[in-house]
């Protein structure tokens, strides 16, 4: 058993620090090798990495592979749309970034209850199915973040979807505010295929508390907590593919090996570890990087949750990531220099409270908030 798509949300870098530095030699190298174990989806969207990810697509994939070997899935971000005309540019953009001549799988992108209004409203829905009717594009479906009652209304509402993207995995299972569980339920009702992402939660699923990887471990000793993340969400039957944003090779060969399905056992085990993690992360945040673009002060905003996260853990070892969070700000703006404009949290996935949690983070790395003194005087202050 393995479902695995190659996401291209995050990618191997030259810089840490520059998301458009891709290290191409060795991407290159882990698409041959992916391709060559048999799998083929790639995943890309219009927003991904400020465009690199789609041009990523057109130099590591379309201009290296046969393109009917490979299986593209691209987004339409109608979330940032201006007026119904926008539709077409973006498809346009996209083709031309990703030199993909078509798609064989379009979806409307991040859809919650602001964006399904938007949706209607710039008649995106309509639109793909029209890219359908023209071949341009093989299928079309939706990503999806928000309640399992939207879901329905949208299934029911527009018809024709062939795929809905959800955000799977253990931790989010049992979820109220991201509703894995009941968004899987009505996907597997209405007989639609799911698409996963984040099923490994930016990673939060890779480095767990040792007492949770003490109960996964008290079951069956010996598999990574990524692998744990991976078999939960592969195991299930209406999964047609589980994406991961991969940037080393390691993470690509793990991700290609064999999985099977839990035992009960193991399914109690995850509950027990899901319990545990749970109790230890301060903020859920996956680092998906929607919210640097709301950002009006170029702000590192996930780069200052996992700092937090880490702190939380271990109070004690402040003493070591406090320097980080000094580092990750140089050259940035700091939490404490938060505007509270809410850009941030108008485009997050996870619908977080992102303000609120800049004060947290602040509090503790720099001892409090400072005056809002507004955009210029604010990017003043962080290059000085």
């Amino acid at each position: 058993m393995n479902k695995l798509g190659f996401g291209f949300l995050r990618l191997p870098r030259l810089n840490p620090e520059d998301e458009k530095s891709t290290d191409y030699e060795l991407l290159n190298s882990m698409v041959d090798a992916y391709l060559a174990s048999g799998h083929n989806y790639f995943d890309t969207a219009y927003t991904y990495l400020d465009g690199e990810s789609e041009n990523a697509i057109k130099k590591a994939v379309i201009e290296r592979h046969p393109r009917e070997s490979v299986w593209i899935t691209d987004k339409l971000p109608g979330y940032t749309a201006k007026s119904e005309d926008d539709n077409e540019r973006f498809f346009k953009e996209s083709l031309e970034r990703t030199g993909a001549g078509y798609f064989d799988l379009y979806l409307v992108h991040g859809i919650d209850e602001e964006g399904y209004e938007k949706a209607k409203n710039f008649h995106q829905f309509d639109y793909i199915r029209k890219l359908k009717e023209e071949g341009k594009v093989k299928h079309i479906g939706f990503s999806f973040h928000d309640n399992a009652k939207l879901l329905r209304t949208i299934l029911t509402e527009q018809p024709g979807m062939e795929y809905v993207q959800l955000q799977i995995n253990y931790l989010d299972w049992e979820s109220e505010s991201v509703q894995s569980r009941k968004c899987f339920e009505v996907a597997k009702e209405f007989g639609i295929p799911v698409l996963v992402m984040e099923p490994v939660k930016g990673g939060t699923l890779a480095n767990i508390p040792e007492k949770a990887k003490e109960a996964l471990d008290g079951v069956t000793p010996g598999i990574s907590p990524s692998k744990w993340a991976m078999r939960f969400v592969q195991q299930l039957p209406e999964v047609a593919v589980c994406l991961s944003g991969m940037n080393t090779m390691e993470q690509l060969e793990e991700n290609l090996e064999d999985l099977q399905p839990l035992t009960e056992a193991e399914s109690n085990a995850i509950a027990k570890a899901a319990r545990i993690i749970t109790k230890s992360v301060a903020i859920p945040c996956t680092g998906c990087g929607y919210c640097l673009t709301g950002c009006q002060i170029d702000m590192p905003i996930p780069t200052y949750f996992k700092l937090y996260n880490e702190y939380k853990i271990k109070p004690d070892d402040k003493w070591k990531v406090e320097p980080e969070y000094q580092k990750a700000s140089i050259g940035h703006a700091k939490a404490s220099m938060c505007l509270q404009c809410g850009g941030c949290a108008s485009v997050c996935p996870q619908h977080l409270p992102i303000t609120d949690y800049l004060m947290d983070v602040a509090e503790v790395f720099e001892g409090g908030m400072k005056p809002v003194v507004g955009i210029h005087g604010a990017l003043k202050d962080v290059m000085e």
